[in-house]
């Protein structure tokens, strides 16, 4: 059988496959093209086959296309966690261009991805999950460095996620997962110090990313100077 360039997800909503049906076939379609079926457990290639086998077939003049990093699931719920914070920080009586450590942070990771462009199929999803205690630990120690220069306000970082009318974040678990539902804490950083914070972060993110994702073992690519900007 011919390798397919893309999955065919977008296809199993109107054969009756539900949501999580659909991400779980995403995941496991990314993790065979990567490390291949043998990796799998047997009741994953068993779901695989069985979703395949629903699927009609594709005549083979029909040429797919990879999907964008833009368009991978984890990549969305890193921007609509920083979309929400961004406009959160709106309200907030704080100074001008005053900035969430939070949405510094994830501003950084959405800018290594975009340097780096990883596969982000299963086993860079499995892998991100080492980002968890990673966020935690560095908004503490920023805390503390910045002590002087901080206003807290309160961010439901769980409720967020809730008014989402997206079909993919019924799937996607909380920012700060296995956090308490009480850590509402968002603290801003005053305006000079925006930069030095960023910088600190940038050292720490870029290495962790590309040495933690199994796509981005083999990558010959210097790290993002740090006047490298995304394309928009």
């Amino acid at each position: 059988m011919a390798k397919e360039l893309t999955h065919r997800g977008d296809e199993l909503k109107d054969l009756g496959w539900s949501s999580h049906d659909e991400v779980r076939y995403i995941e496991l379609w990314d993790y065979r093209q990567r490390w291949g079926a043998i990796n799998l457990e047997r009741e994953d290639r068993l779901f695989l086959r069985k979703v395949e086998a629903s699927l009609p077939e594709v005549k083979s003049s029909k040429t797919s296309i990879k999907k964008p990093l833009k368009e991978k699931s984890y990549y969305c719920r890193i921007l609509f966690f920083l979309q929400e914070m961004l406009e959160a920080e709106k309200s907030f009586s704080a100074s001008p261009n005053s900035k969430g450590i939070w949405s510094i942070l994830l501003e950084e990771e959405l800018r290594t991805l975009d340097y780096f462009q990883p596969v982000l199929g299963l086993p860079d999803t499995l892998k991100s999950k080492l980002l968890i205690p990673f966020r935690e630990n560095i908004i503490n120690s920023l805390k503390k460095k910045f002590n002087n220069n901080i206003k807290i306000f309160d961010f439901d970082f769980d409720k967020s996620l809730s008014t989402c009318d997206s079909i993919q974040s019924r799937n996607w678990k909380p920012l700060r997962d296995g956090i308490s539902e009480e850590a509402k804490d968002y603290p801003v950083l005053d305006s000079e110090i925006v930069e030095e914070c960023r910088s600190l972060i940038r050292k720490e993110i870029v290495p962790l990313i590309r040495n933690s994702f199994p796509s981005l073992s083999d990558l010959e690519k210097d790290n993002p100077p740090d006047d490298w900007i995304p394309d928009s």
